[in-house]
Parts: structure tokens; sequence; C-alpha cells
């Protein structure tokens, strides 16, 4: 058997792994590359392998650097099932069509602005895919339970285990049977163990082959009250001393919905009050009726806290903001907004816009709660930009930027490690994969000093591995 490392390697998105061997083919993740002007180049040459012969594909969760290229899959040729949670399932139904219509939209535009400058070179961008393209993609998918055990192939079993991330996330193992059977393990992005919303990544005992996630495996968060501090203090300042407004970039995927519950706990305890918060993602009010759909999925502490604003609607004013009209009026407001807006890396969505009208302003805040990746416009902001770029207009950067990472939905060196404890004897192969180059080489050192496991690989995107 031989993997081949088409993506999260050596960088955090594009995520995709292809396992091979014997008559067997199967893809694990097939996520887009995200930030910086050659993510484009690098989705469209991401497929180009013989993608009819797959036999099945298995998803860890619906965030984009894992799943968003899998409607450019399965128009390409791929017309075997998508493996994944319901949960995930029913996520992807929103997530990839908002996708589509996305790029649709910015294609449109692009193809548009560019057209007279660039029309004798030909020059005009595609969609990586449609809008139809991804319907017919939701097709192929097929929702199986946490701790079920199924068989895609004859030669294979599979389960999927709790991963903490994100609303259906998973942990996938892989049992291949045949003259030497082996087990995998794909860690897919694994929560923070004690953070709210979400119960804590389920532990697993025993592999021969481990993929592991290293988002943030050389540094440590701030603990949970550290980080409500933090976050108290940033609107209270923004909103309060400098009557301005906070804009915070989330995902519209599980970070826009713990920012929600984190605020209306901290309403609760009575450290915010008055707050008017406004969710500018269309997506991000069908993802909160998913969440509230599954709410079994979700930990004790939150579900008491959805129980509480059901009794006391009006603690927490939040207003999901649907069109396009509604979201432009909020550039009108100069004082005492709180924006929640997608995309969580500033790539693309409404989330430019309220860039566009508060990034200049000393009065307002940008506040960061999530991992940004290299190249993208939030990683810009976060490593202290003096300007940026925003629809073709410079943009000075006056506003405060906070970055308060204690929020995030990726475990820290020390929740990685202790997950990797859970295991009962070392993996004959660990891949570090789901990290920038430097991060990832740490967190495979920290592995070998702490657990002292040896065949501790650190791959490079394309690489192919022999498993057996």
């Amino acid at each position: 058997m031989k993997i081949s490392f088409l993506g999260a390697s050596g960088e955090v998105t594009g995520s995709c792994y292809l396992v091979e061997g014997r008559g067997l083919r199967f893809l694990v993740d097939c996520g887009m590359f995200q930030g910086g002007r050659e993510a484009y180049g690098k989705n469209l040459s991401a497929l180009g392998f013989d993608l009819k012969s797959l036999d099945f594909v298995l998803l860890t969760h619906a965030h984009l650097d894992h799943s968003g290229l899998l409607p450019r899959l399965t128009a390409l040729g791929y017309r075997g099932p998508i493996y994944a949670t319901p949960a995930t399932a029913d996520l992807l139904e929103v997530m990839l069509l908002d996708s589509a219509h996305i790029q649709e939209k910015e294609m449109e535009w692009e193809n548009r602005h560019y057209h007279g400058r660039h029309a004798k070179r030909g020059y005009e961008r595609a969609p990586l895919y449609t809008v139809a393209q991804a319907q017919v993609c939701l097709r192929q998918l097929r929702g199986v339970a946490y701790e079920e055990v199924f068989s895609p192939h004859e030669r294979v079993r599979v389960r999927l285990r709790d991963a903490g991330h994100i609303l259906g996330s998973a942990v996938i193992e892989v049992w291949i049977d045949g003259d030497q059977p082996h087990k995998l393990v794909f860690s897919g992005d694994l929560g923070q163990p004690g953070r709210p919303v979400l119960r804590d990544p389920a532990l697993i005992d025993e592999t021969d082959v481990l993929l592991v996630e290293s988002t943030y495996g050389n540094r440590l968060h701030k603990s949970l009250e550290a980080t409500e501090d933090e976050l108290v203090e940033a609107l209270h300042d923004t909103l309060h001393k400098k009557h301005g407004n906070v804009v915070i970039p989330a995902f519209s995927v599980g970070r826009t919905q713990e920012i929600l519950f984190v605020l209306a706990k901290l309403v609760r305890l009575g450290r915010l009050g008055g707050l008017q918060v406004y969710v500018d993602s269309p997506m991000a009010l069908s993802v909160t009726e998913l969440t509230l759909k599954h709410q079994h999925l979700l930990d004790e502490e939150t579900r008491g806290l959805i129980e509480w604003q059901r009794r006391h609607p009006q603690a927490l004013q939040v207003r999901f903001v649907q069109d396009v009209q509604e979201s432009i009026a909020l550039n009108k407001i100069r004082a005492g907004a709180v924006i929640i807006s997608a995309s969580g890396m500033c790539e693309a969505g409404r989330i430019k816009y309220h860039l566009l009208n508060n990034l200049a302003r000393r009065e307002s805040s940008i506040v960061f709660t999530g991992f940004q990746a290299a190249g993208t416009l939030g990683r810009r902001l976060v490593d202290g930009a003096g300007s940026v770029t925003l629809f073709g207009e410079s943009v000075p950067v006056k506003a405060d930027i906070y970055t308060i990472g204690g929020l995030s939905a990726h475990a820290d060196q020390a929740g990685l490690i202790g997950w990797l404890r859970g295991f009962r004897r070392a993996p004959g192969r660990t891949f570090v994969v789901h990290g920038e180059s430097e991060t990832a080489r740490i967190f495979a050192d920290e592995i070998r000093r702490r657990l002292r496991w040896t065949g501790v690989d650190v791959p490079a995107h394309g690489e192919r591995h022999q498993l057996v």
C-alpha cells in the first residue's frame, strides 16, 4: 500500500490523501487550496490523477480546505460514494453551493473588470465548479453515524469518531484486509479539549499508520478564562471607549456559532451587556439552524446555554443579515455594532466590505479568532500590514487588530500531544500534516522528544510513501 500527499503537506489548506495498492484506491478529503494568487492555479491542477478508478472517498469534515474540491472531483469524472457523518453531509449542502455561488460571482466580476485590459490576450477565468455541478456532487454523499463500522469496499472497514473540531468533524479509522492487514488513522482537524460547544476529541488506542494535523503544533493557546478576558476587553474598549465597531471575520461553520455561544455566556455572567450583534453571512443562519438540529453532538454546557437563551431572548440581540441591501446598510453604522462575517481568512464574501469600511477607522477594531493561512488577507492583517488592497483600492490599517487564539477550533501543541498519548503504543509510521512547514517540523520533533516515537515524518507536497 502507498499513500500520496496531495495537499495540506507543508501547508494548512488543500487536504487530500490518496491511498492505493493491490486493486484498491481511495481518497481521504478533497480540500481547496486557499490563500494568495497561486491558490487558483493549484486548485486547477490539484486533481491530475485517475479519478474514475477511485473506489470511494472519505471526508473528515465540511470546512472547504477539506471538502471544497469535491464538486470538481465529481465534475471531472468521479462517480462513487463520498462518506461523511450526517452532520457533515447537512453542512455540505449549504457550504458547497455557497462556494460555487461565490466563485461564479467573483469570476464574473473579475472577468468584467479585467476584460478591456486583457481582451487581446484572451484573458478569462472560469470558476472551479458551478452551482449545478455542486448540486450533482451532493447526490453522492453518504451519511454514516459516529462509531458505526461500515465497509465501503470488500477489503475495507471504516469507523468515524468525534474529532471535536466543528459540527460533524471526524477522526477516521480505516482497517485494510490483505496478506498484511493494517490500520490507518486520519486525525482530520482536532478540536481543543475543554473548549465550549463541542465534545472533546475521541481517543484512539492503536494504529499502524497515523496522519496527524499540526496547525498549532508549535504553540499553546491561552486558557479559556484568559481568552474570555481578552474578548471582553476588546469589545469594551471598542464599543464603550472608542465608540466604534467590532468586526470579527469568522467561518460560517463552527467559528460563528462558537463566538455566539461565548458571547451569550459572557452576557449570562453579566460580563457583557447591551450588545448589538449582526451575523452578516447568509450561510451562517443555515449552519446555526443545523447546529440546533444536531444538538446531541454539543457538550452539556452548551445545551444548557441554548435553553437559557431561549428563556431570555432579549439578553443577547443577534440579527442574522440575509439580503444584500441589508448587508450594505450595515456600512452606515459608525458605532456600537459587533459584525461577524465570513470568510474567516478574509479572502471572499461580505467580510471584505466590512473591512473596507472599518480598517481605516481608529475607533474600530478587527478581532481574529482563528488561524490565518499564509498568503491570505487575514494573515497580512495579523502580521501587521500598514495597508491592504480591497477591490483595487489601497486601504490604510488604522483600526486595532486583535488576535484571540484561545477560541481556535484547533488543538494547540499540548492538546495534540495529549491526544497522541491516547495510543497504547507508537504507530509504525506517523505523518505530520496540515501545518506550515516549520510548524510541522517543530511538532514532529516534539513527538519524537516527548513521546519517544520513531518513524515520524513530515511529508512534502506530492510525496508518495510506501506503507507496508
